[in-house]
């Protein structure tokens, strides 16, 4: 069995990938597939905190496009990024795995405040910890809260689950010639506005060293292979 290259991770996932085959909201069997897929790692000893999106059930910035306030929408988005997250915590308890909810928008019922030192004690205890509600501001997106928490927990790696199988220079679904990239660096992604992440993610990535591994989601052990070092997806680093 291959050892874990990486001590502590913090993986990306879109809302979008929680929606499975559905057209909106939360697919029970998708569920199941990422709490087995994250269940994967941390049975390995891989310290493991998860971002989730909203775009499965509200997304600040379509939202604001037809002439909603953008903090409103934003702060929408945020709410949507919790229920995804207690679906998730739910699920992977299932799993038998503790879990914890952090929300950077106070809930208190449902989760727990982000806290830097709570956060890291869950993980050296073996939880894993799920961070909600994004950066808890508006105007920023999920996977600039999934660098931003990757760097105040010092996790080795970003890890971003996504529909496709890495980066490409251009749409794969508009463009057949589209030209599969293995190895990008940050400067490469901003210059050539490759559509991996938002450029507020990515430059506080390059400006953090933070290396970020862009992989299929739904491509079963996806995620187990890049924590022990296998070359699957597209990697971006300086």
């Amino acid at each position: 069995m291959h050892q874990p290259q990486h001590k502590r991770v913090v993986v990306k996932i879109s809302g979008e990938a929680l929606m499975g085959e559905q057209e909106f909201g939360i697919s029970p069997d998708m569920l199941r597939y990422v709490a087995e897929e994250i269940r994967s790692i941390v049975e390995l000893g891989v310290q493991t905190a998860i971002v989730v999106g909203g775009g499965n059930i509200f997304r600040g910035i379509a939202a604001s496009s037809y002439g909603m306030d953008r903090t409103s929408a934003d702060h929408m988005g945020m709410l949507a990024t919790i229920i995804n997250s207690l679906a998730l915590q739910d699920a992977l308890e299932k799993q038998g795995i503790q879990t914890r909810v952090q929300s950077a928008v106070a809930v208190h019922q449902v989760a727990e405040p982000y806290i830097l030192r709570r956060a890291i004690r869950h993980l050296e205890k073996g939880r894993v910890v799920i961070f909600a509600a994004g950066t808890g501001s508006p105007y920023f997106t999920t996977d600039t809260a999934a660098v931003l928490r990757g760097q105040e927990i010092h996790a080795e790696m970003l890890l971003k689950a996504t529909k496709v199988d890495g980066v490409y220079d251009s749409d794969p679904v508009t463009h057949p010639n589209a030209k599969f990239l293995k190895r990008v660096s940050y400067m490469e992604v901003l210059e050539r506005q490759l559509k991996v992440m938002d450029t507020t993610a990515i430059s506080l990535a390059m400006d953090n060293d933070m290396p970020l591994a862009v992989f299929k989601l739904k491509h079963k052990g996806n995620i187990r292979r890049v924590v022990c070092g296998e070359e699957i997806g597209t990697r971006i680093s300086n």
